[in-house]
């Protein structure tokens, strides 16, 4: 896959995870893809394959959200299969305390399959938000 293909691929992964399609996301993940999510939050920690990141990950930060994510993406920086996009976040929580956050989110593609994710995010901001 060129730079150019793996750089649409998660553009489009973060542009329906902010309609609330995690199924696209589902769809472009390796079955044996490790997701690190920075920091000593509640949701921090690697998760290692598809079925630990939906029980360990998703399901958990969805019950946390009143809704999606919605991201904005300012950028996307591909070498090889490494794409970085930096974007921002709104969304709001159960609790209704905003959650409005910064990433750099670091992706290993293959085969047109993210097969390596870490989000870097003010975690300060996640544990006080979500808990």
């Amino acid at each position: 896959m060129s730079t150019e293909t793996n750089k649409q691929l998660l553009r489009h992964i973060y542009e329906e995870l902010s309609k609330g399609n995690v199924q696209t996301l589902l769809d472009s993940l390796a079955e044996d893809v490790r997701w690190t999510i920075i920091g000593t939050t509640a949701l921090s920690g690697t998760y290692c394959g598809k079925q630990e990141i939906i029980d360990k990950l998703l399901k958990p930060l969805r019950v946390r959200l009143a809704g999606p994510i919605v991201f904005t993406q300012d950028r996307l920086i591909a070498e090889g299969d490494a794409v970085v996009m930096q974007a921002r976040g709104r969304a709001t929580s159960r609790s209704g305390k905003p959650y409005n956050n910064t990433y750099c989110i670091v992706a290993r593609i293959a085969g047109g399959k993210v097969t390596e994710m870490t989000d870097y995010a003010d975690t300060e901001l996640v544990t006080m938000a979500l808990g």
